[in-house]
């Protein structure tokens, strides 16, 4: 370090800990977990903490909540070691999860777009049982498709008791077309069941929508909360020197 701030300034514990709103033991264990750099020790074994170690607090705690606990955990452990360059992939990793949510967000939104349009004249659900002929047809896919897609989870047909074909139901029908937004739009099976999964835990799209307001609004939350955590990182590292 090019100066030692350790000698600039003197805290106890407890006056870390009441600047944030936290217990002394909390303090402690930071530093323990390498959050904080090392505490000087009073002749009596006592913690002596600086404006140094309260700028690395700082820092932690607008860290996390854009990046999480573990990640800023890790990137605070990276800086006290001097290995910066690690913070920042770090730091991009994080920012990356971000890019990718706001993508999925997208074509999410794009497929209901999508839906509404093609949901016109259809029964109060938007959507109207099929067999999997005609739905393969209206998709303009196959039926092998849609059985892959079952296979997968993605789409639930019940059996006609006495054919045994496959019928479609409208949540069922709504399901389809959705998978075959987002296919249309690059995304794997694997990605597509998890929102399949929140549209049926929604009750439908247009309680789905206003999850996705909610999610528009924590991705843009988190990306107020990095602005932050970076500002407060680069100003314990201009105190690091």
């Amino acid at each position: 370090m090019s100066r030692n701030l350790q000698t600039s300034g003197k805290l106890r514990p407890v006056d870390l800990a009441r600047r944030h709103g936290l217990s002394t033991q909390a303090v402690r264990n930071y530093e323990e977990a390498g959050i904080l750099p090392t505490a000087e020790r009073t002749a009596s074994g006592y913690r002596v903490y600086t404006p140094l170690h309260e700028r690395a607090l700082a820092a932690f705690l607008a860290l996390v909540p854009g990046h999480g606990h573990a990640t800023a955990t890790v990137v605070m452990q990276a800086v006290n070691r001097d290995a910066v360059d690690e913070a920042f992939q770090l730091i991009d990793e994080s920012h990356a999860r971000l890019l990718h949510d706001r993508r999925t967000l997208r074509a999410v939104e794009d497929a209901l777009r999508g839906l509404t349009g093609e949901s016109a004249g259809t029964d109060s659900a938007g959507f109207r049982q099929m067999f999997i002929g005609p739905l393969a047809e209206e998709l303009g896919v196959r039926p092998a498709t849609l059985r892959k897609w079952e296979a997968a989870g993605l789409v639930r047909p019940r059996r006609d008791p006495v054919t045994g074909y496959r019928v479609y139901d409208p949540a069922d029908v709504r399901d389809a077309h959705l998978v075959h937004q987002l296919r249309r739009g690059g995304y794997l099976l694997e990605r597509i069941a998890p929102l399949i999964t929140q549209v049926r835990t929604a009750g439908g799209l247009e309680p789905l929508e206003g999850a996705l307001r909610d999610w528009r609004g924590r991705l843009s939350d988190r990306g107020r909360a990095m602005l932050r955590g970076a500002a407060a990182l680069d100003a314990y590292l201009v105190e690091r020197g």
